[in-house]
């Protein structure tokens, strides 16, 4: 595949993340806590700079909204950055955490690329052009019943405090295996056909927005949990291999 020079910038822009991200990982990184109680680093900070360099120096007038440093620019077209997402494993030094980068045309989310630079996987996708992960082409599942079906869990906390809590038993109940591998890796598992579906609710779409085309380029599906498309405001996934999304829906209530 051919990329397009918009998914050459998010690529560039990621290496250059994870330059900084290996070197602050090697010198063993300490937290600070924001004023919504999240952590964060001085490489959450620089890594997103590297990043916004490399993207305003190769897409002049496209804008940027970074988890560190917010909104810039304005435009149809709209860079989504989450320069360390998982600062939390990051700082304990396990290697379970990833650079996203999105990018959203006219509220479209048309390119993603999740790097995980210690766990060693790059996953990228752009609308029409498939799915891939190291190079090599990605495809979701052919699963389509709960019973035969693998499903992650992640960042639950809503979910358990409301009425939903008990259909989402239910559901555990009925499903082969059920998991939590979180954070980009049950997104690169689903896409890659190794899970069917991830559930999710609690996210920020900084956290998600490069993991929508990656895993619907795959051949999957990427909702909020009540089937409502992905936007700016989205803090709910249901993300399937497709056949699964409406026995999960209909589970889900």
């Amino acid at each position: 595949m051919t990329p397009s020079p918009e998914l050459e910038a998010a690529l560039a822009a990621a290496e250059a993340a994870a330059r900084v991200i290996r070197e602050h990982y090697a010198r063993g990184p300490s937290a600070r806590l924001k004023a919504d109680g999240s952590p964060v680093t001085a490489a959450d900070v620089a890594a997103e700079e590297a990043i916004r360099a490399v993207l305003e120096a190769r897409c002049p007038g496209h804008a940027f909204y970074g988890e560190e440093t917010g909104r810039h620019g304005a435009g149809s077209a709209l860079w989504l950055v989450d320069p360390i997402d998982g600062t939390k494993a990051f700082v304990r030094g396990y290697p379970m955490f990833s650079t996203q980068i999105a990018l959203q045309r006219d509220g479209e989310l048309v390119l993603g690329v999740s790097s995980a630079p210690l766990y060693g996987e790059l996953a990228w996708a752009e609308r029409g052009r498939g799915a891939w992960l190291n190079g090599r082409p990605l495809a979701v599942s052919a699963i389509a019943t709960l019973e035969q079906a693998a499903l992650s869990t992640g960042n639950l906390r809503t979910l358990a405090a409301g009425p939903g809590w008990a259909r989402f038993g239910r559901v555990v109940e009925r499903v082969n295996r059920i998991r939590g591998y979180g954070d980009f890796l049950h997104y690169h598992l689903l896409a890659g056909g190794r899970i069917d579906a991830v559930l999710e609710s609690d996210v920020n779409i900084l956290d998600i927005a490069a993991l929508v085309p990656i895993v619907e380029e795959a051949g999957g599906r990427f909702t909020a949990l009540d089937g409502a498309p992905v936007g700016l405001a989205t803090t709910t996934v249901l993300a399937t291999n497709g056949p699964l999304h409406g026995p999960l829906r209909a589970a889900l209530g």
